[in-house]
């Protein structure tokens, strides 16, 4: 291996790691400018400033912003989260109970997702790429109003589905898979109508190269152009838009789980914010980037292994431009 490829290969873990590095930046910065701080909402407002200011220290929360960033980068690179200033308890405990739900969920969530995109896309490539009115009205619905029609529909109108999915005390939502519809779907719906939207432009750059033409011009079935000719040009996209809907549905877990009671890591983060246990809320928020981070570091390694050199291939860029 040359110093070249080497560099080559070196730069997306280069460039993940200062993207994370400046994410932790703004992730402290977003939660500095909360109203507020556990100090305060813990005495709710009827103790003396003398109270206040004892309560801060004990927290913490005096020292400098620039030394607890410090302090916190620090903790996150041997791997401490902190503890939790409203109980106590290490965040990563706190996390532990909840994640594997929420993991759990966003799988889910994802695979709808994919199978939805999937079907979209080749119902497009059936009609020469035209269509997807329907996937970008669906995309520009806020996912509140995903929630709302499905909880109408589902729960109370058909009445297939509890309208909140509470779980058991220790209990596992593969117990009873109905409880993650309707917040898989919420997620799911919206997610899979932007990542149409994003690989329909994709689809149509690569239906528009010679060797597709020339293909359908020498008849050969559709399946078989789909498969040889026009799918190795889609996976390096697709990859990008998969890294960037599991940041998303990761985030997008907080509304979710809120919606339908779902107890996962995004009700964690809603409940953090409320007392503003600023641990909680920091390592709740560098969660979707990180997942993001790592889904866009993998499909960059990915699509430079599937891309011929010499050829950039679709891109998601080129996608959202011909969308």
């Amino acid at each position: 291996m040359t110093a070249r490829t080497a560099g080559r290969a070196l730069r997306p873990a280069g460039r993940a790691a200062a993207l994370a590095v400046a994410t932790t930046a703004v992730v402290f910065t977003a939660t500095e400018l909360l109203p507020g701080d556990a100090g305060e909402l813990r005495t709710a407002g009827r103790a003396s400033d003398e109270d206040v200011a004892a309560e801060r220290e004990r927290l913490g929360l005096d020292r400098p912003a620039a030394v607890r960033y410090l302090d916190w980068l620090y903790g996150l690179v041997r791997g401490d989260l902190g503890r939790s200033l409203a109980g106590g308890k290490p965040v990563a405990t706190l996390f532990a109970e909840r994640l594997p739900a929420t993991a759990v969920l966003v799988v889910a969530a994802l695979a709808v997702t994919v199978l939805l995109t999937a079907t979209a896309l080749t119902v497009a490539y059936l009609r020469g790429g035209r269509g997807g009115s329907a996937a970008t009205g669906l995309a520009a619905v806020p996912q509140p109003v995903h929630a709302a029609v499905l909880g109408a529909v589902l729960a109370g109108l058909l009445g297939w589905l509890p309208p909140v999915s509470l779980l058991p005390p220790g209990g596992s939502p593969l117990a009873d898979p109905r409880l993650l519809v309707l917040p898989a779907l919420t997620l799911a719906l919206p997610s899979a109508a932007f990542a149409t939207v994003l690989l329909r432009g994709a689809l149509a750059d690569t239906l528009r190269r010679p060797h597709v033409a020339d293909a359908r011009l020498r008849g050969l079935p559709a399946p078989l152009v789909l498969h040889r000719h026009v799918l190795p040009f889609l996976y390096a996209p697709a990859l990008q838009v998969t890294a960037l809907l599991s940041g998303g549905l990761v985030a997008g877990t907080a509304l979710a789980e809120t919606l339908f009671g779902y107890p996962g890591t995004g009700q964690l983060l809603v409940s953090a914010v409320a007392v503003r246990d600023v641990p909680v809320i920091q390592a709740a928020a560098l969660l979707p980037a990180a997942v993001l981070l790592l889904g866009m570091l993998l499909a960059d390694l990915a699509a430079r292994r599937t891309t011929a050199p010499g050829d950039p291939g679709p891109s998601v860029a080129a996608a959202g431009r011909t969308a």
